[in-house]
């Protein structure tokens, strides 16, 4: 049986929290940190991978990516776009 290599472009925002750096993709609701951006962005891959994996391995590959917005159009995956990513102001009475 030949294998065939999938191929999928991520969105993913890189947010620095005291001295972690967290990788997260809302395409796949998936995040991960390092200790440096390099670091986050290692685990954020072998993350990203093991998930792929997982859903293959299992069979519910087409499943996930449904429930996560993803599309498939021309026989490709496509997720869905972050087109924003804004500052919000919210007042909360207290």
């Amino acid at each position: 049986m030949k294998k065939v290599n999938l191929q999928f472009k991520l969105q993913v925002s890189f947010l620095k929290e005291r001295r972690r750096f967290v990788a997260f993709t809302p395409s796949l609701d998936l995040s991960t940190s390092g200790k440096s951006l390099a670091e986050a962005k290692k685990h954020f891959e072998e993350a990203s991978f093991l998930f792929f994996e997982e859903a293959i391995k299992k069979g519910t590959l087409s499943d996930v990516l449904e429930e996560l917005g993803w599309q498939k159009i021309k026989k490709e995956w496509k997720p869905p776009l972050v087109v924003s990513q804004e500052s919000e102001t919210i007042n909360v009475p207290v």
